[in-house]
């Protein structure tokens, strides 16, 4: 039951670039960012009032500005620029950084089944990313791999956390935070080069307002919300098999939405993709259903 409501966050993510492109294709990414977590954050304050103390603020502040001001900003950066069924399918990704960057900041070295697993995504990644095959904004392949990398670096800090702060106090005030940094950066952005943001607040349409709202409330302040909850109660490893949900609702709302298609063979590199990077983890939770029933 847990995996069934762990694919509702993961599918409104999944949503985000093509929701954007259809209903906010011409808003600056950074402006966007800012309307995403500001209001969510206010929002679930409203809903359950918290405050950090002392020390927390800082390092509150650090996951604000990597785990939303940043790659918030980057997430909108891909929309504007990537087709949604590549950014969803190229977000799962994530597990193979995250190897990585274990193995070099922590040492921890992946199994066999992990390092096989992630050589094969980097395969059919290659092949879906071939230049000849498709043409990509590179801005929109540097902000992808940058928000990966956002993901990485700021689950190791939220980890890091462990039971210093509670968990809303952590949801609430990294989207407040990060929020505001966006809504600091959109301003000056806006100084420099106020035409965009002129533009998309004098011609705000009901397309507009409806776009907002899916990303605020249910991409958000529900998606996020959500998530921290499951992950006090659920595995992470159960948890990616959850996220299934988010490169599918990127492929089927592209879509729907915005009219995308692919060749046969480039669906099926997607589908490899996903396959892929749920192997682990299904292995390790058949393992662990095994060692239950051994005990």
């Amino acid at each position: 039951m847990n995996i069934l409501l762990a694919m509702i966050p993961a599918f409104f993510w999944g949503t985000t670039y093509a929701v954007t492109q259809y209903s906010l294709p011409d808003w600056p990414p950074v402006l966007l960012g800012a309307l995403r977590a500001l209001p969510a954050g206010l929002l679930l304050l409203a809903i359950k009032p918290s405050l950090p103390k002392g020390q927390e603020w800082k390092v509150l502040l650090i996951l604000g500005a990597i785990n939303i001001a940043l790659f918030f900003g980057l997430i909108f950066v891909m929309a504007v620029t990537l087709p949604s069924a590549i950014s969803g399918v190229g977000m799962i990704a994530v597990p193979v950084f995250a190897m990585v960057f274990g193995w070099v900041i922590y040492k921890r070295k992946p199994s066999p089944l992990q390092a096989i697993s992630g050589t094969a995504l980097i395969v059919l990644a290659w092949l879906l990313f071939d230049p000849r095959s498709i043409t990509l904004n590179p801005v929109g392949l540097l902000a992808m791999l940058s928000a990966i990398m956002c993901i990485v670096i700021g689950s190791s800090v939220t980890k890091s956390l462990g039971t210093r702060i509670h968990w809303w106090t952590v949801l609430t005030w990294q989207l407040i935070l990060g929020g505001i940094i966006l809504s600091i950066a959109a301003s000056v952005l806006a100084t420099i080069n106020p035409e965009p943001y002129v533009h998309a607040v004098q011609n705000t349409s009901m397309a507009n307002v409806l776009g907002l709202l899916w990303v605020i409330i249910l991409n958000t302040a529900l998606g996020y919300g959500m998530y921290v909850w499951l992950l006090q109660r659920m595995s992470v490893v159960d948890f990616t098999f959850g996220g299934i949900a988010n490169p599918i609702a990127g492929i089927v709302s592209g879509l729907l939405l915005v009219g995308e298609s692919f060749t046969p063979l480039q669906y099926g590199l997607m589908v490899g993709m996903i396959v892929m990077s749920l192997v682990p983890q299904s292995v390790m939770s058949i393992k662990q259903r095994l060692r239950a029933k051994a005990l």
